[in-house]
Order: structure tokens, then C-alpha cells, then sequence
């Protein structure tokens, strides 16, 4: 499938009272991310918007293996697990030094008709012709 790579160097601003990144910003790199591997394949979230669909996430799994720490060089990895009837991305954040995965995860999105709010129940051509075009 499709992959996209971010790197990122923990800031201090993402930890916690605890010193480790909070979990809610784990999010927050899956979201960068994601909107890196849309952007490779073409459809970025501009693109989307003019395509005619929104699409919102209406299920997140986050299985978190080890705590992420102040200055620690990380990669995340964005892969396209499922884009026929919905749009699935798997997400590993790894640690740059050891390879070792810290964190896993999924998100997926409906495409939702922009003008009626109306659910589709398969993906666009919009998406599945440029994914098609990359495989």
C-alpha cells in the first residue's frame, strides 16, 4: 500500500506533568502524518474540499506500547490499509535510533457528500482513482 514518513524530535511543549508527551497529542502526529500521505497521493485536504467531500474520522484506535520522551527522534509512518468503502490509515510511530514501534494505530473516514451532509457508502473516484493510479 501507500505509506508517507514524518520526523519529528519530541518538543517540550507536547509532555505532560509527567515528562512524557500527553496522549492527546499522539493525535495531533497522527493528524500531520495523515495530511502528508493525502498530499502524496494527490488529495490533500484542499483538494478535498474541492472535490465536493468532507471526510470526517468516525473511528480512532490508539494502542499505546511505550511512553514518548523529551527530545526523542521519532518517525511515523501513514499507510493506506483500506480505500474501498472507507478510508483506513494505520499509523507506527517508531523510534529513530533503536527502529523499535512505541505506538499504534488506525483512524477511519466516511467520505460525506459536502452540499446534502449525506454519507456515501464507497469511496469516491475523487480518492480511488488517484490511489489507483500510485498502485
Amino acid at each position: 500500500m501507500i505509506s508517507a514518513e514524518l520526523h519529528i524530535t519530541v518538543p517540550f511543549f507536547d509532555l505532560d506533568p509527567m515528562g512524557i508527551v500527553w496522549h492527546g497529542n499522539y493525535v495531533k502526529y497522527f493528524e500531520i502524518a495523515r495530511a502528508n500521505l493525502l498530499s502524496k497521493i494527490g488529495y490533500s485536504y484542499a483538494q478535498m474540499h474541492e472535490s465536493g467531500y468532507l471526510w470526517p474520522i468516525v473511528d480512532m484506535h490508539v494502542k499505546y506500547l511505550r511512553s514518548l520522551e523529551l527530545e526523542q527522534k521519532l518517525v511515523i509512518t501513514a499507510t493506506i490499509a483500506e480505500y474501498t468503502n472507507r478510508l483506513k490509515i494505520s499509523y507506527a510511530i517508531r523510534d529513530v535510533a533503536t527502529g523499535q514501534t512505541l505506538t499504534k494505530a488506525t483512524t477511519i473516514q466516511v467520505a460525506v457528500l459536502a452540499a446534502t451532509k449525506e454519507m456515501c457508502f464507497e469511496c469516491p473516484s475523487a480518492l480511488t482513482d488517484k490511489i489507483r493510479k500510485i498502485l
